[in-house]
């Protein structure tokens, strides 16, 4: 067992070192792999001190755009700032040691043959030898390794191996820290409690930090800011609230939940449906759409007798236990597709009873169906 999860956390706050941060501003990004475009004018300012995430599915851009950023790759066309300053275009390239950026990669990269406070001293070549020991071990110290300093790679867990990876990232104090897909070889009874003791060392640090990701929880639990790309392009760049409950299209939206889905037509300013009416703006009268709910949007109520008012009319056809959730299929009187509900420490429902459903207005987005991403 990885000892983090025994002691739950790394160690004190405030031990690791400060870093001046820097911003990054990338203008007009592009990127060609022969006939391939991984990137199509990118341009994205990250402010000082600030986390954010790239999020996409595979090959939407998110890695190249990291590596352009250290300097592991250089862009077709556009330029890449950091503080103001060009550190690639057309005419100029920093190499990656003079751009001040640490980077962790998504297999951590720790040289086998090295010690443990050889890989994290690996990168303070520039300083003396025990002004760089000292700075390792406290970067060990921060992630709660110290006492392993003398320990080899193969002979520590994959969460341990994480640590080293960051400890070796922060001990020369970049401005800017790049974080490829750094939770991805990690169960998943590790990842939160990992993730979270990463941030705080983040925050303490206080770089500019990039996190690529592919995952939407990780992303909306991290980040200040979270950049979503498809094919290459922004698709919609802010605040995890902003993304979450303000999708800028279908596609966006169940990139972070899944949805229930009914089609309806716009008469008089709602959504006119199989199952009901919903208030909508924005929309042609006549126009088609799509009004989608999202499946822990739903509340699931008794039938209380006549009189009883709330509630689209519906019965349970089955109920899976996900632990601390139940997943319900639900038949929704009117409907002819069937509807899903995950619902936690509330009454539980069997199969075949009769109950009201409805909807949180928070959890409901309708977009035009013309305009939906496959």
């Amino acid at each position: 067992m990885d000892d983090f999860a025994e002691n739950g956390h790394w160690g004190s706050r405030g031990t690791a070192g400060t870093s001046i941060a820097a911003g990054l501003t990338f203008n007009a990004i592009t990127m060609q792999f022969g006939n391939t475009s991984a990137l199509r004018g990118v341009d994205l300012s990250v402010e000082p001190g600030e986390v954010v995430s790239l999020l996409g599915q595979s090959g939407s851009g998110k890695t190249t755009l990291l590596r352009i950023a250290a300097g592991i790759e250089r862009q077709s066309s556009g330029s890449l700032l950091i503080n103001d300053v060009v550190a690639s275009d057309d005419r100029v390239f920093l190499p990656p040691e003079q751009r001040s950026v640490g980077l962790m990669f998504q297999d951590y990269a720790l040289f086998p043959h090295l010690s443990i406070l050889s890989n994290v001293m690996f990168g303070l070549n520039d300083l003396p030898r025990k002004a760089a020991e000292n700075e390792a071990r406290s970067a060990l110290a921060r992630v709660g390794l110290e006492e392993y300093a003398h320990q080899y790679p193969h002979m520590l867990s994959g969460g341990q191996q994480q640590r080293v990876a960051l400890a070796r990232a922060i001990a020369p104090r970049p401005s800017v820290l790049l974080m490829d897909e750094p939770f991805s070889g990690l169960d998943n009874r590790l990842r939160d409690r990992v993730r979270d003791e990463t941030l705080a060392v983040l925050r303490e640090i206080g770089a500019t930090c990039m996190i690529v990701t592919h995952d939407p929880e990780e992303a909306l639990r991290m980040s200040d800011r979270i950049v979503l790309l498809k094919d290459g392009k922004i698709v919609q760049n802010g605040r995890p609230e902003e993304l979450y409950y303000q999708p800028v299209d279908y596609w966006a939206a169940r990139f972070f939940s899944e949805l229930n889905e009914i089609e309806g037509v716009v008469r008089d300013g709602k959504a006119v449906t199989e199952i009901g009416s919903f208030d909508c703006d924005g929309f042609e009268e006549g126009q088609v759409v799509r009004v989608c709910i999202r499946q822990h949007g739903m509340k699931l109520h008794e039938e209380i007798g006549e009189g009883y008012v709330a509630a689209r009319p519906g019965r349970i056809l089955r109920r899976m236990f996900l632990g601390e959730v139940d997943l319900y299929e639900i038949a929704l009187k009117g409907s002819s597709v069937p509807f899903f509900a995950r619902i936690g420490g509330e009454k539980t429902f069997a199969r075949g009873d009769n109950i009201g459903v409805s909807f949180r207005k928070k959890h409901m987005l309708i977009f035009a169906k013309d305009r939906q991403s496959a």
